[in-house]
């Protein structure tokens, strides 16, 4: 049977993503088409797109305009629309207004986003499939019945207790509480909070779990009924309950607890219908796993699963939804070696991870060599934005054992040099020095174990002698290696 194929495709996203799923449009056989708002213009994935459409001034909330999007496609040509991650991703206004224009969404169906978009809905789901859950309520009225609901829970489960949003996500809507008046004092501040972030105030509670280990499953399911898991992920190392490092496959060294996991995934996966892309996540404690939440999206560290199976997820999403079988069965998913994704942002992480914003690249020399994957829109000369995302460019390696590709990653560190805002390398290579992450022994609380990786000076990073030469070369008015 031969492929059905888009003529064109728009992404409605912008940065690194927007410009990883450009190459894999054309990789495909399609035309890319750009959206960019005015701070945007000169962005690199407005220049590798085949066409660009200029949707406003910005910033951000044209990349959040429905309309606007749609009114692009329409405009360019395109066929379908691709959400990327983040901005409209998992909005299920977005796949419905598609629906309605003809046009095809790039994802889970309308409803599906709707169910798992409501993570007490994607909860009472799992259990339904028979999946454990961490011990959790529903969503808490806004008044005095709420907070004799949230007392009870808290005498039931004991402290701490996480507040979360019910239209959070991403790490952000979560607040943990350790006493009964810090509860009763939080509760309207997160449902407030809620109402302002996510246009939706309801919130739940949902026991904490001290030092878990973040272990994830990519999914891929088709019309026609095959659901199928690309193996794990450990996301375990977080700042402020988002990731910062992505580990293809998981750090469990228990291939039954593994194997159990992605058999949970793809029945909560095959209990919702699921169409597309998706991320299955479970917090693991003692042997013991939780569901946590179903991400209806491409996420940030896919690169990793990529790296280890061999499978270009974004192709496989453009298949997909363009009404073709998923190219391959559960049998063909052989996982080999270990990945590793750190992002490179312009953050200072001495200074909690405070952005860069307005600082311009002076310099940018990249690594290179086997195992090396670069996604990233960073180049000499580019200004750290100051209403957009601080993620330059995200540095994937790979190794065929641990310890190679552990090797590989410290390598790789040390011969990335970006001169001008301040990133998170220094901070990574203090990371990959650490025995525990080194014996791979770490979980959601590392960070907060190990406050010796934030004590490091700039000068003594290895590359610093390299560095140097750089800015002077840069400073006499030629720069050799930016790229």
């Amino acid at each position: 049977m031969e492929r059905k194929r888009f003529k064109k495709v728009l992404v409605a996203n912008r940065g690194e993503i927007a410009l990883r799923i450009i190459r894999a449009i054309k990789e495909w056989g399609s035309e890319a088409v750009a959206v960019y708002e005015t701070p945007d213009a000169e962005a690199r994935h407005v220049v590798q797109a085949d066409q660009a459409v200029w949707i406003g001034d910005g910033p951000c909330r044209d990349y959040l305009n429905i309309e606007k999007m749609i009114i692009a496609a329409q405009k360019s040509g395109a066929e379908a629309i691709h959400p990327g991650y983040g901005f409209l991703a998992e909005n299920p206004e977005l796949a419905r207004a598609c629906r309605e224009a003809g046009l095809v969404f790039i994802g889970p169906p309308t409803q599906v986003l709707k169910w798992l978009g409501d993570k007490v809905m994607a909860r009472r789901l799992a259990e339904e499939a028979g999946i454990p859950v961490v011990p959790g309520t529903y969503p808490l009225p806004a008044n005095e019945e709420g907070k004799e609901i949230a007392l009870e829970f808290s005498r039931k489960v004991g402290f701490p207790i996480c507040i979360k949003a019910v239209a959070g996500g991403g790490g952000r809507g979560i607040r943990m509480v350790n006493t009964e008046e810090e509860l009763l004092k939080q509760l309207p501040m997160a449902q407030s909070e809620a109402a302002t972030a996510f246009g939706d105030p309801r919130v739940y509670l949902e026991k904490f779990l001290p030092s878990p280990k973040h272990i994830e499953v990519q999914i891929l399911g088709d019309e026609y009924g095959n659901i199928i898991h690309l193996g794990t992920r450990d996301c375990s190392i977080q700042r402020r309950h988002q990731k910062l490092v992505e580990i293809a496959p998981d750090m469990l060294k228990d291939a039954k607890l593994t194997n159990e996991i992605c058999e949970a995934a793809l029945k909560v996966a095959k209990k919702v219908g699921y169409i597309n892309a998706g991320t299955v996540e479970f917090l693991v404690k003692d042997k013991k796993f939780y569901f946590l939440e179903i991400n209806t999206r491409l996420q940030v560290e896919h690169t990793v699963t990529e790296m280890v199976t061999g499978i270009d997820i974004v192709q496989t999403q453009l298949d997909i939804a363009a009404g073709n079988p998923i190219p391959f069965t559960q049998k063909d998913v052989i996982l080999r070696g270990y990945a590793i994704e750190m992002r490179i942002n312009a953050e200072d992480p001495q200074n909690n991870f405070m952005p860069e914003a307005g600082k311009k690249v002076l310099v940018y020399y990249s690594p290179g060599g086997l195992g090396v994957r670069l996604d990233g829109c960073v180049y000499a000369g580019y200004v750290v934005p100051q209403a957009y995302d601080s993620l330059l460019v995200k540095l994937t390696v790979f190794g065929l054992t641990w310890e190679e590709v552990v090797a590989r990653l410290k390598r790789a560190l040390t011969n990335f040099i970006i001169l001008g805002p301040k990133t998170t390398i220094p901070f990574y290579l203090q990371i990959v020095k650490d025995p525990d992450f080194r014996s791979g022994f770490f979980d959601t609380s590392y960070l907060d174990t190990h406050p010796q990786l934030f004590k490091y000076k700039e000068e003594e990073q290895e590359v610093s002698k390299i560095a140097k030469l750089i800015t002077e070369i840069h400073h006499r008015g030629f720069n050799p290696y930016a790229i």
